[in-house]
């Protein structure tokens, strides 16, 4: 692969705080290796910025390996930028030419609050999943493996649904910010399985009601969530949750 260096135009967010009115500024880099991530790209801006005594421009990050789903940007109007399945982190320079000019913003929804400049507020999903709570299991001795046959689908679906990273981007790629996609990802996934069972109708119920109330819009049913997802992760997942939703509606008894 042909290794190169460009110079770029980045148009960036920038805002102080939730309250604060943002606006975007125009930065300029120079030499930029196409091998670097995204992120190291953002580091090398920033050591510029700090020589020059500017504020350094805040984001999200953490693992820069495309698991920890923390590094959220909307990079020329899409989710994480233009490579498919995939992360900012794991984005690199290569996916630009010399000259461009990338334009880069934080998340936008209600729900995910701005904390300073792209790094927004996410907590709405911890809260979300705090309101599916726990799942019951037996204690004492270690069940034999094959004790709980699984089917091979459905093992397959509950691992598949298990693999979203709670990034945010469905919801910065909904034009309603609907939350769907990841909520559905975590409902599916213990649905699947027999160890969800016992809280299946609960689980299900109070993680929408906390969804709602977080804000989140409904769900537009065009599929940009997932499209844009780092991990893939199905929309059918969003039907088995409706399905979900409304058998525990129908059966649970406090109702």
């Amino acid at each position: 692969m042909e290794h190169y260096h460009m110079n770029l135009n980045l148009k960036v967010w920038r805002q102080k705080n939730a309250a604060a009115k943002g606006g975007f500024k125009l930065y300029r880099v120079e030499n930029i290796s196409s091998e670097m991530s995204f992120l190291e790209m953002f580091d090398v801006l920033n050591e510029q910025l700090i020589k020059d005594g500017e504020d350094p421009i805040t984001f999200d990050h953490d693992c820069r390996e495309g698991i920890c789903g923390a590094c959220s940007m909307y990079i020329n109007g899409k989710p994480h930028g233009p490579w498919e399945a995939n992360t900012t982190c794991q984005l690199h320079m290569r996916a630009f030419q010399d000259g461009d000019t990338i334009v880069v913003e934080p998340w936008r929804a209600n729900a995910f609050p701005v904390i300073k400049d792209l790094m927004v507020d996410r907590s709405a999903f911890d809260r979300i999943i705090q309101a599916g709570g726990y799942i019951s299991v037996n204690t004492g001795n270690a069940v034999d493996g094959n004790a709980l046959p699984i089917p091979k689908d459905n093992a397959d679906a509950a691992f598949a649904a298990a693999m979203c990273i709670g990034c945010g981007a469905c919801v910065a790629a909904c034009k309603n910010s609907s939350a769907l996609l990841f909520v559905s990802a975590k409902v599916a996934h213990l649905a699947l399985l027999p160890q969800g069972e016992p809280e299946r109708k609960s689980r299900v119920m109070n993680m929408v009601a906390q969804m709602e109330k977080e804000g989140f819009g409904s769900c537009t049913n065009t599929g940009a969530c997932e499209a844009t997802c780092p991990k893939e992760i199905s929309i059918t997942n969003i039907a088995r949750l409706n399905k979900e939703y409304m058998m525990a509606s129908i059966t649970d008894d406090k109702l």
